[in-house]
C-alpha cells in the first residue's frame, strides 16, 4: 500500500515519535507528514522516508514550535499529500487529523490524546503563565479549539493510547476509538537489567513543562534532603534548576546508553504528573525499576500497586499532586523497597512491547479496510 503518514512535529524523540517509528517499520516505503522537522536535532531516525513539511518550517517558528500554535491551522492547511495514497494515519495530540484529504482516502488516526490546551487542561496552561498573557492565550486556545472541531469527522477511525484516552475521545469528540497500547522497545527486555551496584537515587526524565510537574519534585525533595536526579529540558528547568537545592541535580537530555547508566542506581523513578498514557514508567520498568506515581490519568493502567503483596506490585501511587502526599508515598516506598520483584515488574512491562502493539495495529488496520 501506498501510505501518508502525519504528525505533528518531529523536533525531539519523545513518546509520540517512537509510536511513529514503530509505526513506519510496518510500513517502510510510507511518506511522512509534518508541520516541523528538525533534522539535526531529531537525528537520523525517518532517513529513509520522504519527509513534506508545512510552510512553518522555519529556523525562527522551528526554535518556537511550540508557542506557534495559533498558526498550526495554517501550517496543516498548507500540507497537501503530494502523491495518490491508499491509506492515511495520523499520528495526532495536536493538529496532525486536520489534513486536507479531498479524495476520501481511508483515514486511521492514532490519537495520543485531544489537544490538551483546548480540550480538559486549559486552565492548567492557563495558570502557568502570566496574568497579564492568560486573556489572550485564552482567545487563542478558544480559537483552536474551534477549529480542532472542524477536522473531528475527518477521521474514519480512531485508535487511542489508552482507555483514559479513549473516554477524553467519547468526551470531547463524541467518537468511539479502538485502544492499543504504545510499543517499549523490544530491545529494553534484552538488557541485563539488574545492577549490583546501589541504589542511590529517585529519578525523573522527560520533558520539563508545567504539566509533568516536575516543580512538585523540586518541592518534595528540597523538603525530604534525597538525592533526585531529573534528566530532561523544557521551558521550566531553568527556573526549577535554580529553585533546587543541591540534593538535586539537573543533567539536561542524554543519550540512551548514559540513561540506563542511571537506572543502574535508581531506587524509584517518580511520575508526578496527570499523564495521558506515560512511557517513562513501562520503558523503567523494563529495567526491573518501580514508579511512584500520581494515581491519576494512564499511569492507572501502567502501574499496578498491590497493597497486600508488594511483590506483585510495579510501584507506589500517591494520592494527590502536594509534597506531603509525594513524600508519604516515598517513605512507604523506602519502608517496603525489598520487597518488590524485578522480574515480576520486567515480565509486566512485557505486556506492552513492540511486539505486542505491532501485532494489534496490524490486525486492527487489516480488519478495518477489509471491513469498510
Amino acid at each position: 500500500m501506498k501510505v501518508a503518514i502525519i504528525h505533528y512535529w518531529f523536533i525531539t524523540r519523545r513518546g509520540g515519535e517512537k509510536v511513529v517509528e514503530t509505526i513506519l517499520s510496518q510500513f517502510p516505503d510510507a511518506d511522512i507528514y509534518t508541520l516541523f522537522y528538525d533534522k539535526e536535532q531529531y537525528g537520523d531516525y525517518l532517513k529513509n522516508h520522504t519527509v513534506y513539511t508545512s510552510i512553518l518550517n522555519k529556523p525562527f517558528l522551528t526554535k518556537r514550535y511550540q508557542k506557534m500554535f495559533p498558526l498550526y491551522p495554517i501550517g496543516i492547511k498548507s500540507l497537501k499529500l503530494r502523491k495518490k495514497y491508499d491509506l492515511i494515519i495520523s499520528s495526532e495530540s495536536g493538529p496532525a487529523k486536520g489534513i486536507e484529504n479531498p479524495k476520501n482516502i481511508p483515514h486511521i488516526c492514532y490519537i495520543h490524546s485531544p489537544m490538551r490546551y483546548c480540550w480538559g487542561f486549559t486552565n492548567d496552561y492557563l495558570k502557568s503563565v502570566n496574568s497579564l498573557l492568560r486573556p489572550v492565550l485564552k482567545f487563542f486556545f478558544e480559537r483552536l479549539r474551534k477549529w480542532d472541531e472542524t477536522t473531528i469527522n475527518n477521521v474514519d477511525l480512531y485508535i487511542s493510547n489508552s482507555y483514559n484516552v479513549a473516554n477524553r475521545v467519547k468526551n470531547f469528540y463524541n467518537r468511539e476509538a479502538e485502544v492499543i497500547y504504545p510499543p517499549i522497545q523490544n530491545s529494553f527486555f534484552t538488557q541485563d537489567t539488574f545492577s549490583l551496584l546501589k541504589k542511590e537515587i529517585y529519578l525523573s526524565f522527560g520533558a520539563i513543562t508545567p504539566y509533568k510537574r516536575i516543580d512538585l519534585l523540586v518541592d518534595a525533595f528540597n523538603s525530604n534532603g534525597k538525592t533526585l536526579v531529573v534528566i530532561g529540558d523544557g521551558s521550566e528547568k531553568e527556573s526549577l534548576e535554580k529553585k533546587a537545592n543541591s540534593n538535586i541535580e539537573f543533567v539536561g537530555n542524554l543519550t540512551w546508553s548514559k540513561i540506563e547508566s542511571y537506572f543502574a542506581i535508581t531506587k524509584a523513578l517518580v511520575f508526578p504528573g496527570e499523564e495521558d498514557f506515560g512511557m517513562v514508567p513501562l520503558e523503567v520498568m523494563a529495567y526491573g525499576i518501580p514508579v511512584l506515581a500520581y494515581k491519576k490519568g494512564g499511569a492507572l493502567e501502567t502501574v499496578v500497586e498491590n497493597i497486600g503483596n508488594m511483590k506483585e506490585s510495579t510501584g507506589i501511587f500517591f494520592e494527590q499532586q502536594t509534597v506531603a502526599s509525594l513524600n508519604k508515598a516515598i517513605n512507604k516506598f523506602e519502608k517496603s523497597e525489598n520487597l518488590f520483584d524485578k522480574v515480576w515488574i520486567k515480565n509486566h512491562a512485557g505486556k506492552f512491547k513492540e511486539d505486542v502493539f505491532i501485532e494489534k495495529f496490524n490486525r486492527l488496520i487489516g480488519l478495518y479496510l477489509k471491513n469498510r
